[in-house]
């Protein structure tokens, strides 16, 4: 079994079909899936997804391209909403320094409340981290050194320090389909230094089909895709790595029940 620990199943692409795009993964050995919030007002509809199918799951938390729209959340609030035993995350929180769609400042206050809501829950961290290592690098150890908290780097895509920091500080290394892609020679390089215990897959559907998909849009049952060149770049079977990164889902989204 596989498990695509992030997807968007409230996105639009999805709405007519939904109930479909979910059977076409359980018939392609994806049997358990979370769908991630990138807004917390619209977080009603995320919970109600996660309720309708029994192997979908969620997280609670704000994007960062919308951090400056949800400053009125508070630690507090995440806390709370996180308390649903469908929610098995906080986030997806970060820095976006390649669009910069919301002020840093915002970015960077929403990312230490993300952080302060999952070191409270006990609940890890999906992180949203794009041309920003160096900032990611010194929140991720500064806020650490104040206590541990669970984390992951989601749709790993940045420089070999930062996944090793990461590693370093406990937290996992998520590879989505851009490690499929033909110019993603450095990344692949990245995933054979990081410790198997510490990857997971996902597809960020709709968005970073991985080849044979490329330009299409994407959906979780093709997070097979990406295991299988996961597989291949640090020398196991496609068997293996299913063994490998479900089981490391399991331990870092430690609510999540083995279905």
């Amino acid at each position: 079994m596989l498990i695509d620990t992030h997807c968007h199943l409230d996105f639009p692409d999805f709405e007519a079909e939904r109930d479909v795009i979910v059977a076409r993964a359980m018939a392609a050995g994806v049997g358990q899936m979370i769908t991630i919030s990138t807004r917390v007002k619209k977080f009603d509809k995320i919970l109600r997804i996660a309720e309708t199918y029994d192997n979908v799951f969620c997280s609670v938390g704000t994007h960062p391209h919308n951090a400056d729209e949800e400053l009125d959340v508070d630690v507090d609030d995440l806390v709370r909403l996180s308390a649903h035993p469908k929610v098995v995350a906080i986030g997806e929180a970060g820095l976006d320094y390649f669009y910069d769609n919301a002020p840093r400042e915002a970015q960077m206050i929403g990312l230490r409340r993300h952080i302060e809501a999952a070191r409270e829950t006990g609940l890890p961290l999906v992180i949203h981290s794009r041309s920003a290592d160096d900032d990611m690098a010194a929140v991720l150890t500064e806020e650490t050194g104040k206590g541990a908290f669970p984390f992951l780097l989601h749709c790993f895509s940045s420089g070999p320090d930062l996944a090793r920091i990461g590693v370093e500080l406990g937290g996992y290394i998520s590879f989505s389909g851009i490690l499929t892609f033909p110019k993603s020679e450095e990344l692949r390089e990245i995933a054979k230094t990081v410790p198997h215990a510490r990857m997971i897959v996902e597809t960020d559907a709709p968005y970073l089909a991985p080849k044979p998909f490329r330009g299409k849009r994407n959906e979780p049952a093709y997070v097979a895709h990406t295991a299988q060149v996961l597989a291949e770049t640090i020398g196991v079977t496609t068997e293996e790595i299913a063994a490998i990164t479900t089981e490391n889902a399991f331990r870092i989204f430690s609510r999540m029940p083995r279905l």
